[in-house]
């Protein structure tokens, strides 16, 4: 199993901003129910798409600050990094199949 390594403000830079290639960040609530909905989607996703990005999740109950800093003002919300920018992003009203069509235009 592909592995989604969990962000906090600490490791946020180290894992995100100063990764290399592209990042998948999937910005998620513990009290957002299309979040919830949407993450079994997500992991099978992330199974299907082995080296073609580096994947992450982050719970943003303990890291609003940082949600916010990253301008994600809705959830769900799944964006895209390379090299420490962000590059794109889909939020809220979003199926799985456009997180898979973002993937494969930018890897």
């Amino acid at each position: 199993m592909s592995k989604v390594v969990e962000l906090t403000k600490e490791n946020f830079e180290a894992e995100v901003l100063k990764a290399e290639g592209l990042v998948m960040v999937d910005f998620w609530s513990q009290k957002c129910e299309p979040c919830k909905a949407l993450m079994p989607s997500v992991h099978e996703l992330v199974e299907k798409n082995e080296g073609k990005a580096k994947f992450c999740s982050l719970d943003t109950t303990n890291n609003k600050r940082l949600a916010i800093n990253q301008k994600v003002l809705g959830l769900p919300t799944i964006a895209f990094y390379k090299n420490g920018e962000k590059i794109a992003e889909l939020v809220k009203d979003f199926a799985i199949e456009d997180v898979q069509a973002k993937l494969n235009e930018l890897a």
